[in-house]
């Protein structure tokens, strides 16, 4: 082909989405300065049908892609040119089809349709064998970024369990201490009690004893002399 790298990618970009006017570049009015700051393109763009938006970044990579895949001599891609050429022409559908295939026979001398259907399943081919690659890695993203966080929820939530155990756990052991509080609070009265009664009757005997034994010694001193 006689475009350039350049030249080929741009159209294949054409074939697939419509750029706003806003992204077309336009020269500098002679004697003004030229800007060096480059717009920045829009993240999201109108496919050619005009029907939905795409992501800018993938239609580049599959632009690239079909850029690099492109088959030599005149095929699908040079009939797509011929019939967005007709663009502007106002015809119908079928005649815009038509035209873009005189157009194209008369530039490679084709006189099949079956090379356009057979470089578009090509290109189909390698867009599908791009897709199964990319979904491939997605998997494995998935796997490798997903999976992570899959089994840290997984620990987390083995972890809660633990300590939803352990807090049941101390729970109980603070109600048993709470119970034998209640209880070691009676066993000190009781306890107590018991120590002071006892106390009160030895207080009682020794006092019995001292009494008895100072009553004989002031009897002794009165007596004995």
């Amino acid at each position: 082909m006689a475009d350039s790298e350049q030249g080929l990618g741009r159209k294949i970009l054409s074939f697939f989405i419509k750029e706003s006017e806003e992204a077309q570049t336009t020269a500098p009015e002679k004697g003004m300065p030229q800007s060096t700051e480059q717009p920045t393109p829009p993240t999201k763009v109108m496919n050619h049908a005009g029907t939905a938006e795409v992501d800018r970044k993938f239609v580049e990579h599959f632009v690239d892609l079909l850029e690099k895949a492109n088959l030599p001599g005149p095929d699908y891609f040079e009939y797509k040119q011929a019939l967005k050429s007709m663009e502007a022409l106002g015809l119908s559908e079928d005649k815009r089809y038509q035209a873009a295939w005189a157009s194209f026979k008369a530039m490679g001398g084709v006189t099949d349709t079956s090379i356009l259907t057979t470089s578009a399943g090509q290109y189909l081919g390698i867009l599908d064998k791009d897709r199964s690659a990319f979904l491939k890695d997605v998997d494995k993203t998935i796997q490798d970024r997903v999976g992570a966080l899959q089994q840290e929820h997984k620990k987390l939530e083995e972890n809660n369990v633990s300590i939803k155990q352990q807090l049941a756990e101390l729970q109980k052991k603070m109600e048993d201490n709470s119970n034998r509080l209640g209880q070691i609070a009676g066993e000190i009265t009781e306890q107590t009690a018991r120590i002071n009664l006892s106390k009160d009757s030895f207080e009682f005997t020794y006092n019995s004893f001292v009494s008895q034994i100072k009553s004989d010694l002031e009897q002794i001193t009165k007596y004995l002399k």
